[in-house]
C-alpha cells in the first residue's frame, strides 16, 4: 500500500496493521452493511503486477490455465499459475489496459510470484512489473455501487467481467465481479478523490469485509498459507472460468486434463462456518474413520473471515465422502467444529 494512500486512511478513521485495513471503527457495522447495503472498501490484501511487451499476451497464454488469447480489452478472467503437478501456485484476477496484461493476486505471494515469473521470460520480449505503488485497489459493493461508481466518474462495466477504463484525472480500471461487486483500480495520485466520492455513497468498511464478501460468492483466493494444496478444480476454477480446456500446453496442463476428462476429482469447494476463529491452510479433520475416509485428515480451509453477527465463514476443501459425516474438526480430530452451509459443494 502506498504510503500516501496508507497516511489518507488513517486520516480517515482507518486502524490498519500490518498494511492491512482491519477496519474504520466498527467492524461489526461494517459487516452488516456488507450484507445489507453498500460499502467501499481498500483491498490491501491484493497487490498487481504487470506484463508488458510484444510477448506478453502468448508469454502468459503458455503459463496460465485461462484463454489469454482470447481475453478481450474489455474483459477480465479468473486464471491460475501452477506447478508441473497441477498444484495451484496462485490466482489471479486477469484483466487488460491496451496492450498490456495486469493481474491482481493475493499481496503475500506477489514477490514469490514474480520472481518465478520472471525465470520463465527467458529470450521472449516480456518485462513483468510490480504496479502495486502506482495504483490502490478499491472494493464496491451493494445496490448503490453503480450509483457510487457515476459520483466518481466511472463507467460501471455492463456485465460480469466485464471491465472500463477511465482516463484523465482518475485514470482507473473498473471490473465487475458480479451484479453487485466491483473493483476499482485507480491510480495511487488519485486514490483519495476516488475514495470521497465513492463514500459519499457507499460506507467504508475493513479489508476483512471485502475478504467475507468473496466467500459468500464462493470465490477462493490462493494465499501463501494455500500455494500447492489445491489443483483448479478443487477451487472450483474449472466453474469460474479459470481454465481452459481448449488451448495448448502450460505448466500442471497434463495433471488438470487428466481430472477432466477421468473425473477423478475426490475434494471440493465448500461452504463451512465455526464459531471460533478460522485462518487459511489450518487442516480439516473427519471425527469418523471409514472405508471411504481412511485418513482423519480431510480437507483444509481455503479462505476464512468474520461473519455478520459473530462466528466465522469459511471456503474450504474437503474430501467428498467425509461431507456427509458430520463430525469435522480443524487442526486435530478433536479442535473446533465446523459445519457445512451447504450440503452441495459450491457450483459458482
Amino acid at each position: 500500500m502506498n504510503a500516501e494512500w496508507q497516511t489518507t486512511l488513517g486520516a480517515l478513521g482507518a486502524r490498519i496493521n500490518d498494511g492491512k485495513v482491519c477496519d474504520f471503527g466498527n467492524p461489526e457495522g461494517e459487516l452488516t452493511a456488507a450484507r445489507d447495503a453498500t460499502i467501499v472498501a481498500p483491498l490491501t490484501h491484493l497487490n498487481l503486477i504487470e506484463c508488458a511487451g510484444d510477448d506478453a499476451k502468448s508469454f502468459l497464454h503458455n503459463q496460465l490455465t485461462s484463454d489469454v488469447n482470447h481475453l478481450e480489452a474489455a474483459n477480465a478472467q479468473y486464471a491460475a499459475w501452477c506447478s508441473p503437478k497441477g498444484r495451484m501456485l496462485t490466482s489471479f484476477v486477469l484483466f487488460r489496459r491496451d496492450a498490456d496484461y495486469l493481474a491482481l493476486l493475493s499481496a503475500d505471494l506477489r514477490e514469490f510470484i514474480q520472481k518465478r515469473l520472471q525465470v520463465y521470460v527467458l529470450r521472449s520480449k516480456v518485462k513483468i512489473s510490480d504496479r502495486s505503488a502506482d495504483y490502490e485497489i478499491i472494493g464496491l459493493s451493494g445496490p448503490q455501487a453503480t450509483a457510487a461508481l457515476q459520483n466518481a466518474g466511472l463507467e460501471a462495466p455492463a456485465t460480469a467481467m466485464a471491465t472500463t477504463v477511465t482516463t484523465g484525472l482518475a485514470n482507473a480500471s473498473v471490473i465487475r465481479l458480479d451484479d453487485k461487486r466491483y473493483i476499482v483500480i485507480v491510480a495511487s495520485g488519485s486514490a483519495a478523490r476516488t475514495w470521497q466520492q465513492l463514500s459519499a455513497i457507499a460506507t467504508p468498511a475493513g479489508t476483512p469485509v471485502w475478504q467475507w464478501l468473496d466467500i459468500a460468492a464462493g470465490i477462493p483466493w490462493i494465499t501463501e498459507a494455500t500455494r500447492e494444496a489445491f489443483v483448479p478444480q478443487m477451487a472450483n476454477f474449472d466453474r469460474i472460468g479459470g481454465i481452459s480446456f481448449h488451448k495448448g500446453c502450460y505448466p500442471g496442463q497434463e495433471v488438470i486434463a487428466r481430472i477432466r476428462y477421468l473425473g477423478k476429482i475426490k475434494r471440493h469447494l465448500y461452504r463451512a462456518r465455526a464459531a471460533s476463529p478460522i485462518t487459511a491452510g489450518m487442516p480439516i479433520f473427519s471425527a469418523q474413520v471409514t472405508t471411504q475416509i481412511p485418513d482423519p485428515l480431510c480437507g483444509q480451509i481455503a479462505n476464512a473471515a468474520a461473519a455478520p453477527g459473530g462466528g466465522c465463514n469459511v471456503l474450504a476443501v474437503i474430501l467428498e465422502d467425509a461431507t456427509d459425516k458430520g463430525g469435522l474438526h480443524v487442526t486435530s480430530t478433536d479442535g473446533g467444529t465446523i459445519g457445512l452451509t451447504d450440503l452441495d459443494p459450491v457450483s459458482e
